[in-house]
């Protein structure tokens, strides 16, 4: 906080009446007027300026629960050619894969045939809990035809209405159809991406993890 000094600064005026004489004819009159010397005083006091900054904190970490918030709870999948009604996500990028995909509602094939499908029920990006995204590798779009070579550090964006969140990937793993854990949900911030595997095949799952890295900014 700054403040300006005060600077005060005195006048002395000292205003003197002198005797007035006036003569008329031959008889004269004497007047004698004093006035009273008078002393003033004025005083400047500028007006005191200060100046507060108040600082705004926004908090950059990684989403949190709010006060009597419940994890995601994700739901059960419909039959696989039952068709779910058009609803858009988002956006999903990973430029180490030149990707950029429209993320639909839903997981069953009429969906996935669109682009990348959202499991109903697990986390929003940029939420707590887990974004779990399924996607083909080899028919229609085939989003997720090289997530195979995504590694540790990778980074994934994911774009709603509500911002642009990023996730950085930690890790892949090959695991069998019925390994429903992947969609779990924890009080951290994580992103699954899952497919068929090998290329050609449903034989097994591929599953890519990723971890909240950051909100993106204007």
């Amino acid at each position: 906080m700054r403040f300006h000094s005060i600077i005060a600064s005195a006048t002395l005026g000292i205003i003197v009446s002198t005797v007035a004489l006036s003569g008329c004819g031959s008889s004269v009159e004497n007047a004698t007027e004093l006035s009273s010397t008078s002393l003033a005083i004025t005083t400047t006091i500028p007006a005191t300026t200060s100046t507060s900054t108040t600082t705004t904190t926004v908090y950059a970490g990684p989403p949190t629960l709010a006060p009597g918030e419940s994890l995601p709870v994700p739901e059960a999948i419909p039959p696989e050619d039952f068709v779910e009604p058009e609803v858009i996500i988002g956006e999903l990028v990973i430029p180490a894969l030149l990707l950029t995909q429209t993320i639909y509602q839903g997981v069953t094939l009429p969906t996935l045939d669109k682009g990348v499908g959202y499991w109903p029920g697990t986390a929003m990006p940029g939420h707590v809990g887990n974004v779990v995204l399924g996607g083909h590798r080899t028919s229609k779009q085939k989003p997720f035809r090289n997530i195979d070579v995504l590694v540790p550090g990778d980074e994934v964006y994911l774009t709603t209405a509500e911002g642009t969140f990023v996730y950085a990937v930690t890790g892949t793993q090959i695991i069998e159809p019925t390994e429903t854990w992947i969609i779990n949900q924890s009080d951290s911030a994580t992103l699954t991406l899952f497919a068929c595997h090998p290329p050609h095949s449903t034989k097994q799952r591929i599953a890519v993890f990723a971890e909240y890295l950051r909100k993106e900014t204007v």
